[in-house]
């Protein structure tokens, strides 16, 4: 075991996997010698040559594109858009032929070996371009994976799996804890599973859903609402294509109660579809409604970051208010 943050944990990932097999690859704008915006690709040039470790001009619509015809050809790409907010550029080839690819050719081709690293989500004051979370975009948009890890275990382990996994895979990854989040990673190489949610802490009175750095300000939450006696069981959903829809639903029905945060905005967000399922398939257990906390329906602000963003109270509130519903 190492103590490695997140940015870190990253780092091995990629290096593992390209150690382990030359037909991956790693590009995006300055992830060179420079090492990528947050250094995320530090001297992975180095090691494994600037034919397998490059920068790309500015034009995240030509990186994937050109991530598209690789991976089309066999080899496994591994393509970062340096923000996610200058993802949408690249948006007509993510989801018009990534997405479709294996199936517009009845599985002749496909661009599985895809994997597009990003860096999303508030937290470091960075305005209105570069806090988004669109990670809703994306889920509405089948033959994607969509995988958010919420600590370095887990961003080594879901990185790994998600340039192996058969399907390309949009690997967002929450900037807020590249450095702020730190913990014990194995050193060997090792994947955890996409597709199931992570239950962290198990309770009765109700469940609190949630992905990425949100999970931080969740475990915040519950330790005021165990100060009332509210014993809650958290999940990291880690995936939200495909989600772990059953394992939310297990927990609901003992609980009976369902609160979900994410940083997004609430219109279009993708509590909304988890709530959804939710009341489909335990309407009659649940007893209070389904509560959203969210980011609000502006564009990020960058002076009032802090009322933007779901903190940990307004989330304990939420939490109080449907146990006493």
């Amino acid at each position: 075991m190492a103590t490695m943050n997140m940015l870190q944990a990253i780092n091995n990932a990629l290096d593992i996997a390209m150690a382990e097999d030359e037909k991956v690859i790693c590009f995006g704008e300055d992830v060179g010698i420079f090492g990528g915006v947050f250094r995320a690709t530090s001297h992975l040039q180095e090691k494994h040559g600037k034919a397998r470790c490059f920068n790309t001009p500015l034009v995240e619509q030509g990186i994937i594109g050109f991530a598209n015809g690789l991976a089309a050809q066999g080899s496994v790409p591994v393509a970062e858009i340096q923000f996610a907010d200058y993802i949408f550029p690249a948006f007509d080839q993510i989801v018009n032929e990534t997405a479709k690819f294996r199936y517009r050719s009845g599985d002749l081709f496909n661009v599985g070996g895809l994997t597009i690293r990003t860096p999303y989500g508030g937290g470091i004051a960075g305005g209105l371009y570069h806090s988004q979370s669109p990670e809703a975009y994306f889920t509405h948009t089948p033959g994607l994976k969509v995988v958010v890890p919420r600590n370095p275990y887990q961003a080594k382990g879901l990185l790994l799996a998600a340039i192996r996994d058969p399907d390309p895979v949009l690997f967002l990854e929450p900037k807020r804890l590249y450095r702020a989040a730190v913990g014990e990673v194995p050193e060997e190489d090792y994947q955890l599973p996409i597709g199931e949610a992570d239950i962290t802490k198990e309770g009765t009175d109700i469940s609190v859903v949630g992905w990425g750095a949100q999970m931080e300000v969740i475990g915040k939450a519950v330790e005021l609402a165990e100060e009332q006696g509210i014993a809650c069981e958290v999940i990291d959903l880690r995936t939200l294509l495909p989600w772990d829809a059953d394992t939310v639903v297990e927990s609901v029905l003992k609980t009976g109660r369902l609160v979900v945060s994410h940083e997004a905005p609430l219109t279009g967000g993708f509590a909304g579809e988890v709530a959804a399922t939710i009341q489909e398939r335990c309407f009659l257990y649940l007893e209070s409604p389904i509560a959203r906390v969210t980011g609000l329906d502006t564009p990020f602000p960058l002076v009032l970051e802090k009322e933007y963003l779901p903190d940990h109270l307004k989330i304990f509130e939420a939490i109080r208010e449907s146990v006493n519903f």
